[in-house]
């Protein structure tokens, strides 16, 4: 089979091209990349939780983790500004890719009575949001070294200009939508 990015340049674009009647190949809507962030409120309390979630994170994606720290104090949430509470990783190129085509494949399909996504998770810019509710749901997490089930969100960033030919860009790419 087919790569997606391939699958992109030799399918896809030209239908969204004549679609839209876009004459630049630069203003064809594309992704630009794909961001993985999981918060962790516990990492107050264990320090040891960050580098759980690292170790899993990049297992899911292949690619080094970058741990984000609390912009401002919250005292009702016990946290300090400067203290580490989440991971993100931002994916670009053939690793987007990879990651991309595996979520539509093999992880959506895994997810129990899936429906689709709902097409209010592609906001006005035609970005993608996607939340879950457990990583163990991505094939490289082995349940039974798993400490605690945590959620991590999905952003697929793409360079369109509306909310309509982005969710064109991800229907083609094969992401499932709800039937209204």
């Amino acid at each position: 089979m087919a790569g997606l990015k391939e699958r992109y340049n030799k399918e896809l674009k030209p239908t969204l091209k004549k679609e839209y009647k876009i004459e630049n190949d630069f203003a064809v809507p594309s992704i630009v990349k794909t961001v993985v962030n999981v918060g962790a409120g516990e990492a107050v309390v264990n320090k040891k939780v960050i580098e759980k979630i690292q170790e899993q994170i990049e297992q899911i994606t292949g690619q080094k983790t970058v741990v984000t720290k609390a912009r401002k104090s919250i005292s009702a949430y016990k946290i300090r500004k400067g203290l580490p509470i989440g991971v993100k990783v931002t994916l670009r190129g053939k690793k987007m890719y990879d990651f991309l085509e595996k979520l539509v494949t093999i992880v959506l399909p895994r997810l129990r009575d899936f429906r689709g996504i709902p097409e209010s998770s592609v906001d006005q810019h035609g970005n993608l949001n996607l939340g879950f509710t457990e990583q163990t749901i991505f094939p490289e997490i082995e349940y039974d070294k798993v400490d605690k089930l945590r959620g991590l969100e999905v952003t697929v960033v793409t360079s369109s200009k509306n909310r309509e030919q982005g969710k064109k860009l991800f229907e083609l790419m094969g992401i499932p939508f709800q039937k209204a």
